[in-house]
């Protein structure tokens, strides 16, 4: 055998030795969601949150831009309010039901949500999400293992919600531990209704983490909506009024 091959076949040798020396070690649940609370900025400063308030625009296929607001405060208040064509429409909870106000679809005064329209849009009140503090908000978390993501490493979570059985997969970054991606699987009047998202962009807001990029669509489709936060803003000043329905207008009681 010759001096070359015998070196080739002693380095190759030695290389699995070193490796099968090194150890690999699988991540718990538990070190995952340490590992994404503290990416994030932290538990503590996660849990101390009271209010937000994002503002930027939802990019629709074919370019279509709708400015929009969302605001959020504790506990689970939310409202969204967006421009579409001229016209305004809010999507809001109170923190116990849920109203909007959808004039594209003719109705140009407030409407109570049923019970079933508020499930679908309660995680939207969820500020901190649902890594953080799962068992209280309803959710059971497994931890599924390492998979990639277009070609980034990513550890895959199963949430599944409790309350209505609705299934996503959270991807995060296997480097940083931030969520870049989620596929969910959910029920939607009679109808299993399939996404998935992608997020980025990820920029420091009073010491989180915050994405300004959510681009979501319909598992399969060509494209969908992009959401870009152009001002992010914590720990703000909103009265709970803005969440509370407001009452129709008398010529609208009338009628």
């Amino acid at each position: 055998m010759s001096r070359k091959r015998l070196a080739a076949r002693f380095v190759l040798a030695m290389s699995v030795v070193v490796a099968s020396a090194v150890p690999v070690t699988a991540m718990t649940l538990e070190e995952v969601l340490a590992k994404n609370h503290e990416a994030r900025g932290g538990l503590d400063r996660l849990r101390a949150v009271e209010s937000a308030r994002f503002a930027g625009k939802m990019v629709m296929p074919g370019g279509l831009e709708a400015p929009f607001v969302w605001e959020w405060k504790r506990p689970n208040k939310m409202r969204i309010e967006f421009t579409l064509q001229g016209m305004t429409g809010v999507m809001a909870s109170d923190g116990s039901s849920g109203w909007r106000i959808m004039p594209f679809m003719g109705k140009t005064e407030p409407e109570r949500m049923t019970d079933e329209e508020f499930k679908e849009i309660e995680p939207q009140a969820d500020f901190t999400g649902m890594l953080v503090d799962p068992e209280q908000k309803g959710y059971e978390i497994e931890y599924v293992g390492e998979t990639d993501v277009e070609g980034t490493p990513a550890h895959k979570l199963k949430v599944t919600r409790k309350a209505t059985g609705d299934v996503s997969y959270i991807y995060l970054d296997a480097e940083y531990f931030v969520e870049i991606r989620r596929e969910t699987r959910r029920k939607v009047r009679d109808q299993v209704v399939e996404g998935e998202t992608t997020i980025g962009d990820y920029k420091e807001v009073d010491g989180l983490m915050i994405p300004h990029s959510i681009a979501s669509k319909v598992k399969g489709a060509p494209d969908g909506r992009t959401i870009v936060i152009e001002k992010a803003e914590l720990g703000v000043e909103i009265p709970d009024e803005r969440f509370r329905m407001p009452e129709a207008s008398p010529g609208a009681a009338a009628e």
